[in-house]
């Protein structure tokens, strides 16, 4: 019987959870989540590449990634900072 009793609290909590917006949690604009996104997108494929060029041993392939890497931070330095 305890478990029932505990599993009901539970649901309850998820319920109210549900109901209310977490406390200082901001509505973003359609454009700030798209500028997050591509901000993520660019910061993942940065983290890619960097450990690309650390362990590739080819130079012509090496300059290629620095290359890419260089456009990923001037794209990175366009994007809008965070509020």
């Amino acid at each position: 019987m305890a478990r029932g009793w505990e599993s009901k609290s539970v649901e309850a909590q998820i319920e109210s959870a549900r109901g209310e917006p977490a406390s200082g949690a901001q509505q973003l604009s359609s454009d700030d989540k798209a500028a997050a996104r591509e901000r993520q997108n660019l910061l993942l494929s940065r983290a890619y590449i960097t450990q690309q060029i650390e362990s590739s041993t080819n130079d012509r392939y090496t300059e290629s990634l620095r290359k890419a890497l260089e456009e990923i931070d001037r794209k990175l330095n366009e994007l809008p900072a965070k509020s």
